[in-house]
């Protein structure tokens, strides 16, 4: 059986430096697309909303007009029945079936009379609602414009950007690969929890990329070696010696080259 070749230090540093190298270029990318897609979907969600009130104005409106011919049913019931009491009231046999028949009629004309009122107000609210209709359908019209505008701006940028992410992003599981799992686990903690998100980093002048600690000269001397992970103690960056990262940098450069 043939023995499992044993991976070095340099080489996990190299794969380390070569797979930051390769999320950086995909933070890079998005970042060029910056706000544009949260933008995109606020947009879309308020156009939505937009939608649903104008769907909601309207079922308001078919409300009212229902609540209208309800209103004008009442009126008309009214006028029969006054017109039933009166006829009624040529007929009675004494003063109290005639007052009684009076009631009747004074409460039919306070029902039409009530029941135009409420007609009134309704067609006040009509009116009020079709200004607000009208005033959401604008809105709707500038927002959906400005929707269209930002999504033909985020498609340009993706067209322009995604054979690069998708190449990055396939070559960036393939370096995963190489890297153990404890290692690679340290890798996107600290990525994770750094600024821009640098996990790995070169000495400069003296200190790690990106920090003003300088590092004792033994410590570069170790780094130097490649013999071992170092991690910086004050940001928790793992430290590489310049020459290595040039040398990937280089490396890797001509692969990003191809786009």
């Amino acid at each position: 059986m043939a023995k499992k070749k044993e991976v070095t230090v340099e080489e996990k540093l190299r794969a380390l430096f070569d797979l930051q190298l390769i999320d950086s270029r995909v933070d890079e990318i998005k970042n060029v697309r910056g706000e544009l897609p949260l933008e995109v979907e606020d947009l879309e969600d308020e156009v939505a909303g937009l939608n649903t009130r104008l769907e909601k104005f309207h079922g308001d409106l078919d409300q009212i007009d229902e609540d209208i011919k309800s209103k004008k049913n009442i009126i008309e019931e009214a006028k029969t029945l006054i017109k039933k009491y009166t006829e009624q009231q040529k007929n009675v046999r004494n003063n109290r079936e005639y007052n009684a028949l009076s009631k009747e009629v004074e409460f039919q004309e306070l029902e039409m009379q009530l029941a135009e009122k409420h007609i009134k107000e309704f067609k006040v609210s009509i009116d009020q609602k079709k200004d607000v209709i009208a005033q959401t359908k604008e809105r709707v019209d500038l927002r959906e414009s400005h929707l269209k505008h930002k999504k033909a701006e985020l498609n340009d940028i993706l067209e322009e950007t995604k054979r690069e992410e998708e190449f990055l992003l396939k070559k960036s599981e393939e370096f995963e690969k190489l890297i153990e799992d404890r290692l690679l686990a340290a890798y996107k903690r600290i990525r994770k929890n750094v600024r821009n998100g640098l996990a790995v980093v070169k000495i400069e002048r003296g200190a790690s990329g990106g920090s003003y600690f300088t590092i004792p000269p033994q410590v570069q001397v170790e780094i130097a070696s490649r013999k071992k992970i170092i991690t910086d103690e004050h940001s928790g960056r793992i430290l590489v010696d310049p020459a290595l990262a040039e040398e990937e940098k280089t490396k890797m450069e001509k692969l990003f080259a191809k786009f």
